[in-house]
């Protein structure tokens, strides 16, 4: 069983990575290189998206949780403390954001305030990509770590 849940959170977690960093190379892709329609063609995907990001990410936590409900040390302690900043810095700024700058860009409203909340957005959405990134290392470190453990077991 725990093969099975360690499987669902990988895959959910490499999921939610694409899918935020899909979202952020987007943003900053359409501000740079497009116009106010496909700036808004892209808000309103990623407001779709988020739906499915959401169960996504949800999935990544339970089965983190499952897997290590005790570990206050090493890379899974670590993993677990960047978890509530993502899952806050997604549910306060990420998600309001989303909806709002679909909202803005869907009256083509690209002033002074749709710039500002993009920014905050785009730094909120870094900072997400960032830390999912290095929980996404940890995880491989400790698969890496645990092979090398098995290597030396059977060459021993």
């Amino acid at each position: 069983m725990k093969k099975a849940i360690l499987h669902i959170h990988r895959i959910a977690a490499i999921c939610a990575f694409i899918m935020i960093f899909t979202f952020f190379s987007s943003t900053l892709l359409v501000e740079l290189f497009s116009d106010h329609q496909a700036v808004l063609t892209v808000k309103t995907a990623i407001l779709y998206a988020i739906w499915i990001l959401m169960p996504t990410m949800a999935i990544t936590g339970i089965t983190g949780e499952k897997l290590a409900p005790n570990a206050n040390s090493g890379p899974v302690a670590k993993k677990k403390k960047r978890m509530p900043v993502i899952v806050m810095n997604g549910l306060l700024i990420l998600f309001p954001a989303a909806i709002y700058l679909q909202h803005l860009a869907s009256i083509g409203q690209f002033d002074v305030i749709f710039y500002s909340v993009q920014a905050i957005e785009l730094l909120a959405g870094l900072a997400n990509v960032t830390l999912m990134a290095l929980n996404i290392r940890d995880g491989l470190n400790m698969k890496r770590a645990k092979l090398a453990f098995m290597a030396t077991k059977i060459n021993n």
